[in-house]
């Protein structure tokens, strides 16, 4: 085994927990796509970035420390309300903060301008017929790299637009993404988003709540999909509710172990709790039922290589992520905690109702997309997303922004150059990985 190859295995088997020997579900499915394989694989990004394998810019080493996503692509942007189940505001806006920390904004940035070139390999693999599992995307226009290139330079004007915006005394942290605010493009899911919202059209039949439960007793109970939700049994159930009755807003109607979710995650126990009012009297109080999933969380991708970045890394995973989530959502969730149980940390927060995400083939494939300039203004608007993400960080001074409007401009032919050799890398250890099984 040569030491790519040992770097690899040890790094999958460290966060996951089990050898590729096993060849578990999640290392089979980031087998099947360089795009897959490298959402489920941060920890090797920070690993590359701490060997030297993946230089990034030194220029964004200059610009302050802020919160990061620490996970960021393509697929971490989408849809959502703020403050989780309980608005009915729907955004653009990154959604998943699993692996958020105190960190370079440079993490951010090239994670995602790799993700574009991988996107864009992914859609033109679809488009082959490579992936069966998806026939009727085979034969449509793909975003290429020249594209890809155009997308990255977007991204970064998007980026620093919402920088100068800060710098020039606008109150840019207040800004959210919504309708009158995304491209024409991202309009279909938008709009899809809206309709799962309480109140909208769809919200009792293709909203994540109404996809998790069960109404044919007349009262609303989990549905324990085959290899989605596995009922607990009663002393779990009991434990489960003692535990965490405390950090609900309302009494809880049941509980099931959620099996089979994420990329990223596995060995990671997860719970969802359906909530509601005690005495539910029917359909109308259907609005007033919500999810909160219950996350065993581990430690974010970045500080197995970068602890020391920042004191606030040194709390606990799930702490860390509610500081995170908390300073860079316009409007946080309203149930979002940590709790320490079983000697494990747990996050606790909403499941959001209207929650619509970005797979490759809504942004890279199709006419709209290649030559209406989709994949551009995604690209612009995950830009414009992410630097208020960045900026909340700090509602003090508007230093960062500044040094943001002075530095980014001086790297975007560089991020690209980086981003597609990296790419290559991931392209390779995607084989590498699929040949192992």
């Amino acid at each position: 085994m040569n030491s790519r190859a040992e770097l690899l295995t040890r790094e999958l088997e460290r966060v996951d927990g089990q050898p590729l020997s096993a060849g578990i579900g999640k290392h089979r499915k980031m087998a099947s796509s360089p795009f897959v394989f490298y959402r489920g694989s941060a920890q090797l990004f920070y690993a590359d970035i701490a060997s030297g394998v993946l230089k990034l810019p030194q220029a964004l080493n200059q610009l302050p420390l802020t919160c990061v996503m620490g996970d960021c692509h393509t697929s971490n942007f989408g849809f959502l309300t703020e403050e989780g189940s309980h608005g009915d505001t729907v955004i653009f806006s990154p959604n998943d903060f699993d692996d958020a920390c105190v960190g370079h904004v440079a993490w951010d940035l090239m994670r995602f301008t790799v993700s574009l070139f991988l996107c864009a390999e992914h859609c033109a693999a679809l488009s082959a017929g490579k992936y069966i599992e998806n026939e009727n995307l085979v034969g449509k226009a793909f975003v290429d790299n020249a594209q890809v290139t155009l997308a990255i330079h977007a991204f970064l004007f998007g980026y620093r637009a919402i920088c100068e915006l800060g710098a020039s005394g606008v109150d840019h942290t207040s800004i959210r993404l919504d309708d009158m605010q995304l491209p024409a493009s991202l309009k279909k899911r938008y709009n899809k988003a809206v309709k799962r919202a309480a109140g909208g059209e769809d919200f009792e039949s293709k909203s994540a709540l109404a996809k998790a439960i069960n109404l044919s007793s007349g009262s609303p109970r989990l549905s324990r999909i085959k290899d989605r939700q596995k009922s607990v049994n009663s002393q779990l159930h009991l434990d489960l509710s003692c535990q965490f009755a405390p950090y609900m807003d309302d009494a809880i109607l049941d509980v099931v172990e959620r099996v089979g979710a994420g990329t990223g995650s596995v060995n990671m126990s997860r719970y969802y709790f359906l909530v509601g009012p005690e005495n539910y009297s029917g359909s109308a109080d259907l609005p007033l039922c919500h999810l909160v999933e219950v996350k065993q969380q581990r430690e974010a991708s970045a500080l197995h290589y970068f602890r020391n970045m920042s004191a606030i890394n040194l709390l606990n995973p799930a702490h860390l992520t509610v500081a995170c989530q908390r300073r860079m959502q316009h409007k946080p969730d309203l149930i979002l905690d940590e709790v320490e149980w079983q000697d494990a940390h747990w996050l606790v927060r909403s499941r959001h109702h209207a929650k619509v995400g970005i797979d490759p083939e809504h942004v890279g494939l199709g006419r709209r997309n290649t030559e209406q300039n989709g994949f551009v203004d995604f690209a612009r608007a995950c830009g414009k997303a992410l630097a208020l993400a960045h900026c909340r960080s700090d509602r003090r001074s508007v230093k960062f922004e500044q040094a943001v409007c002075e530095i980014l401009p001086q790297v975007n032919e560089e991020v690209v150059e980086q981003s597609f050799g990296y790419t290559q890398q991931v392209i390779r250890d995607q084989h590498w990985l699929a040949t192992a099984f």
